[in-house]
Formats: structure tokens, sequence, C-alpha cells
């Protein structure tokens, strides 16, 4: 049970949020970019965590608003990486809505060494609610480098690097700094490495309750969670368990049993984020429900097709007619037409032009005149019609501005204006609170 006296607690800096009380979606690859963490915060996350990004792909970025729905930016241009001619545009390393995500939004940073950690950090301190350093990955291509598990073996380099970003980056831009690890083969180890991590200046520490050489589908083991939680709160810091947590009231009642501050939800959120609904709120949403939400999402941010595809052969299931049609589309005009979208296929037909995917499309990629676009519109608009006649929900046309030339999102109705928001004085001047077709082009900082 928890102690009736007040524990002490670290104190929460301005811009940071406290993770108490937090039911949290997970860092994942590719399955946390922008349009799931928009999705797990509209069933009901309190917080989402970013995919992990290591710092040497971050610093020499550019930071930009983009002209169309005020989404940030992250870009640079990518190595040759083997090919014969080099990369002639830029890439997208991460994507933030500055409007949906405030307050709300973590960026989990890959790191080996304060000396890229501390520069990378700074690129995106005043546009997140903290910094979380991966000290728990166990895949190559993280521990290859010194970072993530591979951490847990260098206890004092982790420790110089969290009591670096606390200093450099965490008190200046006054946000949390926060580190996830994995359990080590002892409580003792444990215990020995998470009260010197707790002594860095850190709010929070999340634990997922596995070794390094475990793996997902081995079942969580949470007989040191008592004892991390223990250690967590004499010293003041938020701890967050993850581990096999599969839906909010889940959580609760695991934060109840094992007395800790708060729950990360990782595999459950990747195929069906409405777990982040109680019971009371509905539940689990059916997978069509899921999955429009999804792609209107993507399509409002305009995320990359394959990663697009990527989750949704997660989330749409396998033995389903529609599962291999939607698997073998290039494009996101055929997408919602095989699922049967059809509200979607505007802006769809216009993000595919964006993403110069238009000649791929099997039913629209050669269909390009405003009057076919406007049939599809009115196509959409009639079956509406016919499901009002027949007592059922229509979906609500989006109406979508013409495609302007150059990268960056669609604008959409559902997507309002940046809202102000405190920062530093090294944010080159960028003004969140302008709309971003105005914002100047001075927006762009490079690190």
């Amino acid at each position: 049970m928890t102690s009736l006296t007040s524990p002490a607690r670290v104190p929460i800096p301005a811009n940071g949020v406290d993770y108490r009380g937090k039911v949290v979606l997970a860092p994942m690859v590719r399955s946390g970019e922008l349009p799931s963490r928009l999705l797990a915060l509209k069933y009901g996350a309190d917080l989402v965590w970013g995919p992990e990004t290591v710092d040497r792909s971050l610093v020499g970025a550019t930071r930009r608003v983009n002209p169309r729905n005020g989404t940030i930016e992250f870009t640079r241009r990518p190595s040759n990486g083997g090919r014969a001619n080099p990369a002639s545009e830029d890439s997208v390393i991460y994507r933030i809505d500055p409007v949906r995500e405030k307050g709300k939004l973590i960026f989990q940073l890959g790191t080996a060494s304060p000396e890229f950690a501390i520069p990378a950090a700074k690129l995106v301190a005043a546009d997140v609610a903290g910094i979380d350093v991966n000290s728990g990955c166990p895949k190559p291509f993280s521990t290859s480098g010194g970072m993530g598990a591979a951490l847990l073996r260098d206890p004092d380099r982790l420790v110089s690097i969290l009591e670096a970003l606390v200093r450099e980056v965490g008190n200046p831009f006054q946000i949390g700094i926060s580190v996830k690890i994995r359990i080590l083969e002892t409580a003792e180890k444990t215990e020995e490495l998470v009260t010197r991590l707790c002594a860095t200046g850190i709010t929070g520490l999340t634990v997922h309750c596995r070794t390094t050489p475990m793996r997902p589908r081995e079942r969580a083991i949470r007989d040191q969670l008592r004892m991390i939680a223990s250690v967590c709160r004499k010293a003041g810091v938020a701890c967050v368990m993850n581990g096999d947590v599969t839906s909010r009231d889940q959580a609760l009642a695991l934060m109840k049993e094992y007395d800790v501050d708060g729950a990360m939800i990782a595999t459950a959120a990747e195929s069906n984020s409405s777990c982040f609904r109680t019971d009371a709120e509905g539940g689990l949403l059916p997978w069509r429900d899921v999955v429009h939400d999804y792609l209107e999402a993507c399509l409002q941010v305009e995320n990359r097709f394959g990663n697009t595809k990527y989750l949704l052969n997660i989330m749409i299931p396998g033995k389903n007619k529609e599962f291999q049609e939607a698997k073998a589309s290039k494009t996101y005009s055929d997408c919602c037409h095989i699922l049967k979208f059809d509200d979607l296929i505007p802006i769809a037909i216009r993000v595919d032009e964006v993403l110069g995917l238009s000649g791929k499309s099997v039913y629209f990629g050669n269909q390009q005149e405003e009057s076919v676009r406007s049939k599809v519109v009115q196509k959409a608009m009639q079956n509406n019609e016919s499901a009002r006649a027949a007592g059922g929900a229509a979906r609500p046309i989006k109406e979508s501005p013409p495609v302007v030339n150059g990268g960056g999102p669609i604008r959409t109705s559902s997507i309002p204006p940046p809202a102000p928001r405190p920062k530093p004085d090294d944010t080159n001047g960028i003004d969140l609170s302008v709309p971003a077709s105005q914002a100047p082009q001075k927006a762009e900082v490079t690190v």
C-alpha cells in the first residue's frame, strides 16, 4: 500500500511533465511515428514517447515549421549509403505536432556519450516535454554503438550522460530528463544501478521488466518492481513500469498492485491503440474504426507511405480478405479505395501527389484532372447521403486546399494552427504562435 506520509519529489521543471498517475505509449522504432502517437492521444494516452532517435542522426539536422499544417520537422540530407548518386532531397528524421502533442511528447534519445547527446537534445528541447535516454534496447543496431542496453554494462558512462543532460539541457530548457532501463541479473545489481541513476537529477525512470537477453514473447519479470519503485520514491523520482501491459484498466491495476507511479503500453498499442480506453469508455474499438482514424492521421501529417503500410500490416487482421490487397497497395488512394474509406480518398489523392506516388496508383494514377477529383468527392458525398437515408452514421467529407509545390504535409481543417509556447532564447526567433503559413524563413535552425 502507498505510504500515508508525503514522499520526497524531484521538482518538475516549468516546461516538463510529471509521470505520476500516467498511462503512456512506449517508445517503439517504426511504430512510434507521429500518426501512431496522435492516435494514442486521441484514445486516451496521457503521454507518448517517440521512437528512439540516435543522437548522431540528429546533430546537424535542420528544424523547419511546415507551412501547410504547422508540424515541426527535423530534416537532413541522407548519407550516400552506397548509392551511385548522392541523395538530392532531405529526409524527415522526426516530426512533431506542436498543438496536439504539446506537453505530452517525450523524446527518446539513443546515445553513447555526452558529446553527441547534448547538441542533439538541445535541437529538440524547446519542442518536447522531456528527454528520455534509452538504456534498455537490446537490438544490435543500438548496442553495437554502445547505446541502449550496452549502457547497463557501463553505468559510469550512463550516469555521465544523464548528469550532462540535466545540467546542459534539462535546467536551461526547463524540461525533465529521464531514463529507461531493463532489470539486471540480480535484484542487488538492479538496486545499485537505480540508486545511482536517481541521484543524477532525473525526474523519471522507466523499468522494462525483462533482462537484456529476454525477448517480448517471454513473460515479464515483476519480482524486482516493488524494490525499484521504493528506491525511486526515496529519491523523489517517478517510477514507470513497462512489460506485458495491455490495457489502461490493467495498467491502473498493476500500478496499484506494485506501488509504481505509471505504466507504459507497447505492443498492445501497436495493433490497436484504443487499448488506452477504459472498459467504462467502451474498451477496444473494431479494427476498421482504428485503421480509419490511423489513415486519417497519416494523411494529415503526410506520413511516409512505407511506414504507414508497416503499421497497417499489424493493425489489419491477417485473415481478413482485405489484408493482402491493402498490403500490396502502393498509394494512399488505392489503400483507401480497397478499405472502402471513400471519405478519405480526396485528401489521399492530393497527398499521393505531394509524395510522388500518383503514378503508382491503380485506380487514380492516370486521373489527375480536377473534374475527376470532383467526381471522387461527389461519389463520397453520395455514399454518405445513402448511409444517412439508410439510418447509418456517415463520416464527414474533409475538403482540403489545392496542393502547393514543395515538401511538407497537407493542411487539413482538423489540425489547428500552432499555439504559443515559452521557449529559451536560442530557438532563433521561432514563434509558434504565428500560423505556419506566415512563419518567417529563419524558422530553420541547424545545430
